[in-house]
């Protein structure tokens, strides 16, 4: 894969990132203002496909930079991303979420 490929895919990361910064901002306040009660904090465990430490490194950096989740632990053999969120009424939903928004556009640069 060229140099060219590389940064063009980072940049299209770089920009689902702000997309999701932007969004996730918009949501953590409407939940934050509103009930509270209503909150599904959870802890999930994500199944991570990444080849590398970097790409690891670069998921869970993601996450935890976008408003509402947070990475707790990545295990050793880098194969689970440990995540808390805010507001979790469907984890399968916000696990494919990251997996489709963070994951698959890192898994492309580290082809």
């Amino acid at each position: 894969m060229t140099l060219a490929i590389r940064i063009g895919q980072s940049a299209v990361l770089g920009a689902v990132f702000l997309r999701e910064l932007v969004v996730s901002s918009f949501t953590v306040a409407r939940q934050v203002l509103g009930s509270r009660s209503a909150l599904q904090p959870a802890i999930l465990a994500i199944p991570v496909n990444l080849r590398s430490r970097a790409g690891v490194t670069t998921l869970a950096n993601c996450v935890s930079l976008t408003p509402g989740t947070t990475s707790l632990h990545v295990s050793e053999d880098l194969s689970t991303l440990y995540v808390h969120v805010l507001n979790a009424p469907d984890p399968e939903a916000v696990k494919d979420s990251i997996k489709e928004t963070f994951e698959k556009r890192i898994k492309e640069i580290e082809r």
